[in-house]
């Protein structure tokens, strides 16, 4: 019995330990370089520029939740002309 109690310790240690490394991975932000081609320019899509992108949806009456790369090119002209007001 001390045997399959010690297994069973064992299962639910590494069990934790994956879960932990996983949840660490996914919580680090992933940053990646967004064209700007109308302004001929790049921005890297931090935190800074989600907060401009949620800020641009709210104001536009967008959904905020939707993945600027999967927005219409026109949608995404509309926000890097709203974006470069902002200055």
């Amino acid at each position: 019995m001390v045997r399959k109690a010690s297994w069973l310790t064992s299962c639910f240690l590494t069990a934790s330990v994956a879960a932990s490394v996983a949840g660490l991975a996914c919580g680090h932000p992933h940053y990646y370089r967004v064209e700007d081609p109308y302004y001929h320019d790049t921005h890297v899509w931090d935190d800074t520029e989600v907060v401009y992108y949620q800020r641009w949806c709210r104001e536009t009456h967008r959904d905020e939740h939707r993945d600027f790369r999967k927005l219409p090119a026109e949608e995404q002209k509309e926000y890097w002309t709203w974006r470069h007001s902002q200055h």
